[in-house]
C-alpha cells in the first residue's frame, strides 16, 4: 500500500477533503505533529508522498519554530526521492524558500473567499483542468512568496501573486486552502488569532460575511478540491525523471 507522510503545524489545520480522497484511492498517511512534538525528526524514506500543512508561523520564524529547519532538509530529501508533494499554504511557502524563493509577510492579509486566477499555464496544468479561469477559493493568510525560478507559475490573485505554482511534474505548492469544508471553517472563524485579525481589518474582512459566503461557495469548493486531488494522487504512478533543484543547494537529482 502506498504511504504518504502529512507535516501539520497546528490542530486545526488538517488533511479536511484530502482526507477522504486520499483513502478512497487506497493510500495511509502518517501525521507528523510538530506542534505537538516539535523536535521529532521523521524520514521520508518509506514514504511514496509529502503533504505540507499550513500554519500561522513564518517560514522566517526558524529560530523560534525549530522544526522549520527539520522540515525544509526533509523536503529536499523528498524533492530528491522524486516523490509527489502537495504544500498548501505555509507547505507552500516551505517549498518556495527551499526552491530559492523569497518569503516574507505580506503586505495585506487574505482572509475568506478571494478570486484565484488561473495564468496560461495554469489553465493548461494537468491539476487544474477542471478549473475555470477564474474560481473562488478559501484565503487564510499573511505571508506570500514568490515563485521560484525553476517553478511553472499557475494561479495568482489580485492581492497576492503568488499562489500555485509548480516544480517539475509532481510538485505543487498551493497559496490557497482547497481542502476546507464547511466545519473546518466555522473552526477557523473562531479560533482566536485569526479573530484578531479579522477584528484589525477595520471592516475588510466580517465573520458573518465569511460565514453567509461559505454557505453559498463551499459545495463547489469541494467538488473543485476532489478533483483536484484526485489528479494529485494520479501523480504517483509518473515515473521519476532528472530535474535540476532550483535552489541555493543546486543540484542534478537522479
Amino acid at each position: 500500500m502506498r504511504k504518504v507522510l502529512v507535516f501539520q503545524h497546528v490542530a486545526h489545520k488538517i488533511l479536511g477533503t484530502l482526507n477522504p480522497t486520499l483513502k478512497e484511492h487506497g493510500l495511509r498517511m502518517r501525521y507528523v505533529n510538530f506542534e505537538r512534538t516539535p523536535d521529532v525528526h521523521p524520514s521520508v524514506e518509506k514514504y511514496d508522498g509529502l503533504i505540507i500543512l499550513g500554519g500561522h508561523m513564518g517560514v522566517y520564524e526558524a529560530d523560534k519554530y525549530t522544526h522549520i529547519k527539520v522540515e525544509m532538509k526533509l523536503i529536499e530529501e523528498a524533492l530528491k526521492k522524486q516523490i509527489p508533494i502537495l504544500g498548501i499554504c505555509l507547505g507552500s511557502q516551505l517549498l518556495a524558500h527551499v526552491l530559492g524563493a523569497s518569503v516574507r509577510k505580506h503586505a495585506e492579509k487574505e482572509i475568506g473567499w478571494h478570486n484565484i486566477n488561473l495564468t496560461a499555464e495554469g489553465v493548461s496544468d494537468p491539476l487544474f483542468s477542471h478549473f475555470n479561469k477564474t474560481e473562488k477559493i478559501f484565503q487564510l493568510h499573511g505571508d506570500t512568496f514568490d515563485v521560484p525560478a525553476s517553478a511553472i507559475h499557475l494561479a495568482r490573485s489580485e492581492q497576492c501573486p503568488s499562489q500555485a505554482f509548480r516544480y517539475g511534474d509532481k510538485v505543487y505548492g498551493l497559496q490557497f486552502h482547497l481542502e476546507v469544508d464547511r466545519p473546518m471553517i466555522h473552526r477557523w472563524l473562531d479560533n482566536p488569532m485569526n479573530l484578531k485579525d479579522i477584528e484589525e481589518s477595520n471592516g475588510k474582512f466580517s465573520v458573518d460575511d465569511i460565514r453567509a459566503e461559505t454557505i453559498k461557495r463551499i459545495e463547489h469548493s469541494m467538488d473543485l478540491s476532489y478533483q483536484t486531488f484526485s489528479k494529485f494522487i494520479e501523480l504517483f504512478a509518473l515515473p521519476p525523471r532528472p530535474i535540476l533543484l532550483g535552489s541555493h543547494h543546486i543540484k542534478i537529482l537522479k
